[in-house]
């Protein structure tokens, strides 16, 4: 008898749509996107978006709850009848689309976006998009704009309210950057845009209306003290007790950490944090723990995260080897402090994937003497790291060396057992 063939599943069918909506609200729209809004059970989005849409929709109406996985969880739960989740501009350009669409398969779905507030601005403004770096103050603290605040740099910001362009430029003038140039672009898009240009040093601007973007041609005054790009940045820009590693360690220290995008990094013993600060700025989306016994050094760490624009740093109080069982899977592991333990080393090393890497350094002989046997047992490489600065000598200088630092960094080789 002859076998026959399975029969095949019927494709899903797209019952959601996440469309783009912008200030010029249905007129704007396809008439593909007309046409799911009128037909659709139910649409969801902000009291704004939906007042946009309002002579279209004929079904239920839910607007975004606090938080926001409550109202995705609903529109999962309506899965095969047609619901539209409505968005401003571009529904995947800091918008909800990325959030909904983790819910709903790709087949299931249906996305027509509309031009982004960044995509307006830069038309106004002539800017060629490839070359402006984009921050957003939605749910972020102000020092997020730290370090993209060099002269010459181009930036848009995306505000929070109608509050935030003051506010942006009260902290510009903070950070020694007062001659910026603003520009304040409201209700792109739409009847209502508007675009006015201040210097931040004189923001005078008023009537600000909620929904606007402020565009930053950064321009640095005598005071600025701009952050730079690579690490082994000044020691002076970190608050410490004198537990911090030194600007040209440091470097070198980042060199063998190597962040990488999305990577994640223990600093140990993190005294002023300055190396898990480094490693945030000199990648995106980065992240970093940084752990010590000592709460005053804890917050001073995260204290000094916030000033310099990595507010994301996240904090551990305890002590190492114990404290690992709490942390996130690291790809870099630093050994800053409490290393004189053996079993500090060993947990990090076992807790490190394939490919992650252990770079510690040492002052004292336990610690080296630690660095030296694990040299002896994982391999890596060892280095001694001395550093002479010019310091008065009475009336005349001279050269005064520091402490001699032993820098050990080894890699996880990639065939290790997990």
């Amino acid at each position: 008898m002859q076998r026959q063939s399975p029969v095949p599943e019927a494709a899903p069918t797209a019952w959601l749509a996440i469309l783009g909506i912008g200030e010029d609200g249905v007129e704007g729209l396809s008439e593909r996107a007309r046409e799911l809004i009128a037909g659709a059970s139910l649409v969801v989005g902000g009291r704004r978006h939906l007042a946009l849409a309002a002579e279209l929709i004929a079904g239920e109406t839910l607007v975004w709850g606090s938080p926001i996985a409550g109202t995705i969880d609903a529109v999962a739960a309506r899965r095969g009848e047609p619901v539209v989740v409505l968005a401003s501009g571009d529904p995947f350009w800091f918008g909800v689309g990325s959030m909904v669409a983790a819910r709903v398969p790709a087949p299931e779905r249906l996305v027509l976006p509309q031009l982004s507030s960044i995509s307006f601005a830069a038309a106004h403004l002539g800017w060629p998009l490839q070359e402006v770096e984009v921050v957003s103050l939605c749910g972020r603290p102000l020092e997020t704009l730290r370090p993209h605040l060099a002269d010459g740099v181009r930036l848009f910001v995306l505000s929070a309210d109608e509050t935030t362009p003051a506010a942006v430029a009260a902290y510009l003038c903070t950070l020694g950057v007062g001659p910026t140039r603003m520009h304040l672009l409201e209700a792109l898009g739409g009847p209502h845009q508007r675009c006015r240009s201040v210097e931040a040093a004189g923001f005078d601007l008023t009537e600000v209306q909620p929904l606007n973007l402020v565009a930053l041609e950064v321009a640095a005054g005598a005071t600025a003290q701009p952050l730079g790009a690579l690490a082994g940045r000044p020691d002076a820009l970190f608050d410490h007790d004198g537990q911090i590693t030194k600007a040209e360690v440091r470097a070198i220290t980042l060199a063998s950490l190597a962040p990488a995008p999305g990577q994640c990094l223990w600093d140990i013993g993190c005294g002023s944090g300055a190396i898990a600060i480094e490693w945030l700025l000199a990648a995106p989306r980065t992240r970093a723990v940084a752990v010590d016994r000592r709460a005053d050094r804890l917050e001073r760490a995260l204290a000094n995260a916030r000033a310099l624009g990595v507010p994301h740093l996240e904090g551990r109080l305890g002590a190492a080897p114990v404290v690992y069982a709490g942390l996130p899977p690291p790809d870099a592991v630093f050994l800053g402090g409490g290393a004189s333990d053996p079993a500090v080393l060993q947990a990090a090393w076992v807790a490190l994937p394939p490919g992650g890497r252990l770079v510690g350094n040492a002052v004292t002989l336990e610690t080296q003497q630690v660095f030296f046997e694990a040299h002896r047992k994982i391999g890596g490489r060892l280095m001694r790291i001395a550093i002479e600065r010019v310091e008065p000598v009475g009336r005349l200088h001279g050269f005064r060396p520091a402490m001699p630092v032993l820098h050990f960094a080894a890699v996880k080789p990639r065939d290790a057992a997990p």
